[in-house]
């Protein structure tokens, strides 16, 4: 399914390149054939959709869409997945889809774009459970507790839900992409909390870059409650160009999507290195979104190394939990397990994602020991950067360029960090 010419397995229809982007007439050729594979005719159709934090060109995709199947459905409307991050203004909303306002008010008039307001409780309706027999065996024994599923409401007002969002190694399922845009896209905290925090029981550092986790069984056993037809359009994506879409079933376009993420999206370095400049681009505006400049080279430093995120632009550890994480701090995933009646009345996707930023350590005799140490170059202050159990550099004494070509000294620079997976050569399978 990698190539030079549309592939179609089953109901699948899809291409992509490990050489060069999608042309604009390709996407479109790809997209007929989708829509004439899956007929939108008279159907109301939700298309869920990633926020500013994701690499993906919606607004190529969104006016094709229009085009294709605008004068056919009842409804065409879109939502975006926020998860728990802040929500998008309209501004915001109307950049992500690329139309502007007057267009918005005119030409896409009867188009809804949502934001998907996790911070409303009136947003979600229950559409089953998880037993904690269930949990149990899909968490190969580490967590046995009953899960509500709960999502948006607005999914079961369509005929026709359709994932529209990129894939790429994630530190809490593997991979993103295809059914996690329900969870924890659009869905309630409760799957939320147990995925992530059985994500942190795993570790980033294990689970990141595998297609089957128990988290990833965890998200498709949620997302077969939800009682509407479902669709995917996966995309492979990198800060330069779309290199591939595939669409059809979720779980069959996520899995051919993966096979291509892993060809733009993992890289290999020799030898573990000692120090590493991680530039973080301006998409992400919180270490909560920004964390991901850890997470995707953890794998590659050495035991007593250090990551440095670089992000001068960024000023806040959360914009929706930074003041939990302020009373929590960051920790290794043991000091937390070892005082569990301590910590367990926290939202457990804080926990994890403090673990997740930690990396790999220990907690014995009330002494925690980390294996590589996190710096944060941003704008947080030093004091808010102590107190958070993490450590400081002034960004303003930091050159990215000084850090350039010296992987053969132990030093490496990322640039654009977050969405691309390094690993030692010696791991590759």
């Amino acid at each position: 399914m990698i190539g030079r010419a549309m592939k179609q397995v089953s109901q699948l229809v899809g291409f992509g390149y490990v050489d060069r982007f999608l042309k604009d007439e390709e996407i479109r050729t790809l997209l007929t054939a989708f829509f004439e594979r899956y007929p939108m005719s008279d159907k109301r159709v939700l298309f869920i959709i990633p926020d500013s934090t994701r690499t993906a060109p919606v607004d190529r995709i969104f006016r094709v869409i229009q085009q294709l199947i605008g004068h056919q459905v009842s409804a065409l409307d879109y939502l975006v997945a926020l998860g728990t991050h802040p929500l998008m203004s309209e501004e915001a909303l109307n950049r992500l889809v690329g139309v502007s306002s007057e267009e918005r008010r005119s030409a896409f008039q009867g188009i809804n774009i949502w934001n998907h307001r996790w911070d409303q409780p009136e947003t979600f309706v229950e559409v089953g459970k998880i037993s904690a027999t269930e949990t149990e065996e899909l968490s190969d024994g580490r967590l046995s507790v009953e899960v509500l599923i709960r999502v948006n409401r607005l999914l079961l007002d369509y005929d026709q839900l359709i994932v529209l969002g990129p894939v790429f190694p994630h530190e809490v399922a593997g991979f993103s992409g295809g059914s996690k845009y329900f969870f924890p896209g659009v869905s309630g905290p409760e799957v939320i909390n147990f995925t992530h925090w059985l994500g942190a029981l795993e570790t980033s550092y294990a689970s990141i870059g595998v297609a089957d986790t128990a988290v990833r069984r965890t998200i498709e056993r949620a997302a077969a409650a939800i009682p509407v037809p479902k669709l995917a359009l996966c995309l492979v994506t990198t800060h330069e160009g779309l290199a591939g879409i595939y669409a059809g079933e979720i779980q069959e376009a996520w899995r051919a999507a993966i096979e291509l993420s892993k060809r733009h999206h993992i890289r290999y370095i020799a030898k573990p290195v000692q120090r590493v400049l991680s530039v973080l681009p301006e998409m992400y505006d919180d270490l909560w979104t920004g964390a991901k400049g850890m997470y995707k080279l953890e794998a590659v430093v050495a035991d007593g190394g250090e990551i440095m995120i670089y992000a001068p632009h960024i000023s806040e550890v959360s914009y929706t939990h930074g003041a939990m994480l302020d009373e929590i701090g960051y920790h290794v995933r043991d000091y937390f397990v070892k005082q569990w009646d301590q910590f367990k009345h926290y939202p457990w996707g804080v926990l994890a994602h403090s673990t997740h930023v930690s990396g790999l350590g220990d907690y014995v005799d009330g002494q925690e020991t980390r294996r590589i140490k996190v710096t944060l170059a941003t704008g947080i202050s030093q004091e808010r950067c102590t107190r958070l159990n993490l450590g400081y550099c002034d960004p303003k004494t930091i050159n990215p360029a000084e850090w350039a070509d010296r992987e053969s000294e132990g030093v490496l620079l990322v640039p654009h960090a977050g969405e691309v997976l390094y690993r030692l050569r010696e791991g590759e399978d």
